[in-house]
């Protein structure tokens, strides 16, 4: 029992030196290391349990015959490398299904040898989409492996509930949606939604900022976001929802405008605030700014109301008014000051004066 005992810790020992983990991001390439002492008459073979084979290499050259289907078109080795040591396996397109233990095996005159690679492979959150019908918004994201996890906040506090609902799609990559119902909804309450996996966290806010009101042919529509040091990011400008205005991929970058807005956008701020000018009744709606950067999102939403033509009938109208009082006050003051007057010297000069009048 000593003896079997003392035999098996140097190989699980070993066995744990030699067993690599490879972190791969979906679709894009990835090595799995492998080394050996070089030497001459070397052979290579990457092998998944069951004696599944993924590349082979001797001859001094690639040896395909016995290639896994699944693995063609996708493997190579770093072939001026070989004869130095190097047997690393780059894999590209990697996916999902890849996510196994693969054994090196290499061999030359001087012996053999067996190391092994645990592949993982993420897929980030990338992207978080969030957008508010009512009293429902909705966050979302897409293509994401392994199983996220998804929660929400708000500030201030608001009484809400909310239903999350996860999908696996043919990939095996995970599609995540969360609504969150409101009892209440009112401005200015900052809604946030936070999309994690075991390798990168997303977070996008949602705000509501009160309504605003153009008295004039020019207006600057405001960029709120809750953290002010947010920088380097990506500004895009969208009308009711679905109609887009600007869209600038980084700071200090001028934006394009799309064509049926450029007679409307004067300018961006640095805070990305968006100048507007010629504006009539056709641009009143919801304005929706969205900052990006690596970390997170920012959204909010800015009803604009037009006033244009009613402000002006109001200006005009009190004009108007003020005009009339002042000739009416021209007219009656003669008229009260010889009523006044013939109330203390009798009738007679009134008649007199009515006659000179005429």
């Amino acid at each position: 029992m000593t003896g079997a005992g003392y035999s098996l810790v140097p190989f699980f020992v070993l066995l744990w030196i030699l067993t690599l983990t490879s972190p791969c991001v979906f679709m894009q390439s990835c090595v799995l290391l492998c080394s050996f002492q070089g030497g001459s008459d070397v052979v290579v073979h990457w092998i998944l349990t069951g004696d599944l084979h993924v590349h082979s290499y001797y001859h001094n050259q690639d040896q395909l015959g016995n290639q896994d289907q699944t693995f063609r078109g996708r493997t190579s080795l770093f072939k001026e490398q070989i004869s130095g040591g190097n047997a690393s396996l780059q894999l590209t397109g990697v996916r999902v299904q890849d996510q196994h233990r693969y054994r090196c095996h290499t061999s030359t005159e001087r012996g053999s040898r067996n190391s092994y690679v645990s592949l993982k492979v993420d897929a980030p959150v990338r992207k978080i989409h969030i957008e508010q019908v009512g009293n429902r918004i909705t966050c979302s994201s897409e293509g994401i492996y392994p199983k996220p996890e998804l929660t929400w906040s708000m500030d201030p506090p608001s009484s809400s509930k909310n239903t999350t609902t996860v999908h696996q799609t043919e990939q095996q990559l995970y599609n995540i949606s969360s609504s969150l119902i409101l009892s209440d909804p009112v401005p200015d309450v900052i809604y946030s939604c936070r999309i994690s996996t075991r390798t990168n966290t997303r977070r996008t806010t949602l705000r509501n900022t009160a309504s605003l009101t153009a008295w004039s042919s020019e207006t600057s529509v405001p960029c709120s976001a809750s953290n002010t040091s947010l920088t380097d990011f990506s500004l895009i400008w969208r009308f009711n929802h679905s109609q887009t205005i600007l869209i600038q991929t980084r700071t200090h970058v001028p934006g394009t405008v799309s064509e049926d807005w450029r007679k409307h956008v004067r300018s961006v701020s640095e805070s990305g605030s968006l100048v507007l000018q010629g504006l009539s009744s056709d641009q009143e709606g919801t304005y929706t700014c969205e900052l990006s950067n690596n970390q997170e999102t920012y959204v909010s939403n800015t009803v604009l109301i037009i006033e244009k033509g009613r402000g002006t009938g109001v200006i005009l109208g009190a004009v108007v008014g003020v005009v009339v009082v002042v000739l009416v006050v021209a007219v009656a003051a003669p008229v009260l000051y010889f009523t006044r007057r013939t109330t203390q010297t009798g009738a007679g000069p009134v008649v007199s004066f009515i006659l000179c009048s005429k």
